[in-house]
C-alpha cells in the first residue's frame, strides 16, 4: 500500500497563494476595488479546507494542507475562491449584518465563476485530520450535533440556540465524537 505524504510542495503552496491573489485581483478589477493581498497560511487542522480569519484587526486566510494535498486541483479552484469571497464580504460589509454564505458572498462567488457551495464535499475518510468532540442536542422535532464552542456558550448561559424548524430551544442529550 502506498503511503501518502500529506504536505504540499513549495511550488504547490506558491500556486495556491498565486490563485488566492488572482481571485483578489479579479474582484478588484470587476468592481474597481482595492482589496490588498492578505497573508495565506497552511496551518488549518480539522475538517475544513479553508478559513478566512479576522483577529485583532488583521485579516488572513488559512488553508488545510492535508485536504489540499488530497484534492489539490478542486481545492485550488473552489476553496481559494470561497475564502476570497469571505474576505471581499468582510472588506465591503464589515459593519453590516450579513449572513456568512448569504447573497453578498454568493455574488462574489459568481464574479469568480465558481459555484457557491457552503462546504466542500470531499471524502475525508483515512485522512489524518483532527476530530472535534460534538455534543448531541435535541428539540421537539429532531436531534442536532453541536460543536464544543456552541456547547460551551449554551452551558455558560451566554446564548440559547433554537431549532430552525420548530424554534424550540435545544437541550443537551450527550457528548459524542464525530
Amino acid at each position: 500500500m502506498l503511503m501518502h505524504d500529506y504536505t504540499l510542495s513549495t511550488l504547490q503552496k506558491d500556486t495556491v497563494i498565486h490563485r488566492t491573489h488572482t481571485c483578489i485581483d479579479q474582484i478588484n478589477q470587476e468592481l474597481s476595488l482595492n482589496l490588498e493581498y492578505i497573508p495565506v497560511l497552511f496551518d488549518l487542522k480539522g475538517r475544513a479546507s479553508g478559513m478566512f480569519v479576522v483577529k485583532n484587526g488583521t485579516s488572513y486566510i488559512r488553508y488545510n494542507e492535508i485536504i489540499f494535498s488530497r484534492y489539490f486541483e478542486d481545492s485550488l479552484h473552489s476553496t481559494t475562491a470561497h475564502e476570497v469571497a469571505h474576505y471581499a464580504c468582510y472588506a465591503q460589509y464589515a459593519r453590516k449584518q450579513i449572513k456568512p454564505h448569504g447573497q453578498e458572498w454568493r455574488y462574489f462567488m459568481s464574479l469568480l465563476n465558481v459555484k457557491a457551495e457552503v462546504t466542500s464535499r470531499y471524502d475525508l475518510d483515512g485522512l489524518p485530520l483532527r476530530q472535534q468532540i460534538r455534543h448531541l442536542y435535541a428539540c421537539n422535532c429532531m436531534q442536532h450535533s453541536i460543536t464544543t464552542t456552541r456547547h460551551n456558550r449554551i452551558q455558560k448561559n451566554r446564548v440559547i440556540y433554537r431549532c430552525k424548524n420548530c424554534y424550540q430551544p435545544l437541550s443537551l442529550v450527550k457528548s459524542i465524537t464525530s
